[in-house]
């Protein structure tokens, strides 16, 4: 059998590796990975032919040449390969875990990590079992720090991620109501979230603590993590630095917040990024920032060229309405700051359409429940628009109710939304961005 030190001779001379047959490119390697309804190795010999170094897998019967490298189980040798990989180049690799806001904070970290320093991230959602090696293994060589998104929705996923990626930093963006059913509720997801910090604890690792959001520092003592950066926001930022402080100035249009340079001067920044809840994102990169010695003017650049996309907090322009676009995904934490942040905006008519929320197990019913009630309570909203069975048994006449979007969109298409304000919010498989297209 073929050594993992083999494979990553034969990974250096073909350093682009992929798990899907439709994305071959010359001379990549291409890991025939297996699922519930699909196997890999059917599609080994295809990728070979259309372009691939190599092709690694684990049923031995495709393996027609020396172009098969048949291993035990491909998906366990892809996560070792990356993770041997990591361990060659000895960088800085921040991880970045949380029920909400994950995305985001990396996308900001990253803009403002590399501006000064050779930085990889991790690209879309790419942050799974399958994910994360895939992102590592795409670190070049001339990497100097790593930023490592890490999703999970049930208990030791976080933990096992660690092991792969083996982070020397860390982040946990908050602990909210997110993937309620695979952890086992709250305490469940605190303990899931948490294990990043464990990691790091036992490892002699840094965390990065936002104590605007309560949890984290207690769950950093719970597992006996010593080493981390505090930071919070002040109504004005003092220059001891500890904890690091940071001003927000204005919430409309934009985010603006300032925070103090290397030289203790006020450095005020104008962020492309709306909603309240975006504030404690950008106070993590500018945290960041200044931990690992990013010169302030850069970090200030770099989070004023920021532009959201992918459907998070993205804004469309109408001829006379403005949508605020934030579909990627949805949980109850999530949708009650999106809605706050929406209420408090400027705009007379205001509209909401809002999808159904996934993976609450148990607690399906009584938080989508609450969410009805809490808009409808909202004075300041025209109207309400819900897209999804779960809101079947909670619809009022003040609501228009959707199966799907599907159904929604003629409806949505005859409206005349000039002057108004709306809000589209739901978890991703509701593919409410559809309504745009």
């Amino acid at each position: 059998m073929i050594s993992l030190e083999k494979i990553y001779e034969i990974y250096l001379q073909h350093p682009f590796v992929t798990t899907d047959s439709r994305k071959i490119t010359e001379g990549c390697l291409f890991f025939a990975l297996r699922g519930d309804n699909f196997d890999g190795n059917a599609f080994a010999k295809k990728a070979l032919e259309q372009g691939a170094a190599f092709a690694v897998v684990d049923d031995p019967k495709v393996a027609e040449n020396d172009q098969f490298i048949v291993v035990p189980n491909a998906l366990i040798t892809l996560q070792q390969l990356a993770r041997y990989h990591r361990r060659q180049l000895g960088i800085t690799v921040v991880a970045i875990t949380g029920s909400n806001g994950k995305t985001t904070t990396k996308e900001l970290v990253s803009t403002v990590l590399s501006s000064h320093y050779q930085t990889h991230y991790t690209k879309g959602n790419l942050n799974n079992h399958i994910g994360v090696p895939l992102t590592l293994l795409a670190m070049p060589a001339s990497t100097e720090v790593a930023i490592v998104e890490m999703g999970a929705n049930h208990q030791k996923e976080i933990a096992f991620l660690c092991t792969i990626a083996e982070p020397t930093h860390g982040v946990i963006t908050n602990i909210g109501k997110a993937h309620i059913e695979g952890f086992g509720g709250e305490e469940g997801i605190k303990k899931g979230k948490g294990e990043l910090f464990e990691y790091l604890a036992k490892n002699n690792g840094m965390a990065f603590i936002n104590l605007d959001e309560p949890n984290l520092l207690q769950v950093a003592k719970d597992v006996g993590l010593t080493r981390y950066l505090q930071y919070m926001s002040s109504e004005e930022p003092s220059p001891a630095n500890i904890p690091l402080e940071i001003k927000l100035l204005k919430t409309q249009p934009f985010i603006k917040v300032a925070f103090l340079s290397e030289n203790r001067e006020l450095k005020k920044v104008k962020s492309k990024l709306i909603g309240v809840y975006n504030f404690n994102n950008i106070m993590t990169a500018i945290a960041l920032g200044k931990y690992f010695k990013v010169p302030a003017i850069k970090i200030k650049h770099a989070i004023e060229d920021y532009v959201p996309s992918n459907n998070r907090s993205q804004i469309v322009e109408g001829a006379n309405y403005k949508i605020i676009l934030d579909a990627y995904n949805a949980n109850p934490s999530s949708m009650k700051s999106a809605l706050e942040s929406f209420l408090m905006m400027e705009g007379a008519q205001k509209v909401v359409i809002l999808g159904a929320m996934k993976e609450l197990g148990t607690e399906t019913d009584k938080e989508h429940a609450a969410l009805v009630q809490m808009v409808t309570n909202a004075t300041e909203l025209e109207q309400i628009i819900l897209v999804g069975h779960e809101y079947k048994n909670h619809i009022t006449d003040k609501l228009h109710y959707f199966e799907n979007v599907a159904d929604l969109k003629p409806w949505f298409d005859a409206q005349n939304w000039e002057n108004h304000l709306l809000l589209i919010k739901g978890s991703r498989s509701n593919q409410l961005e559809q309504l745009l297209g």
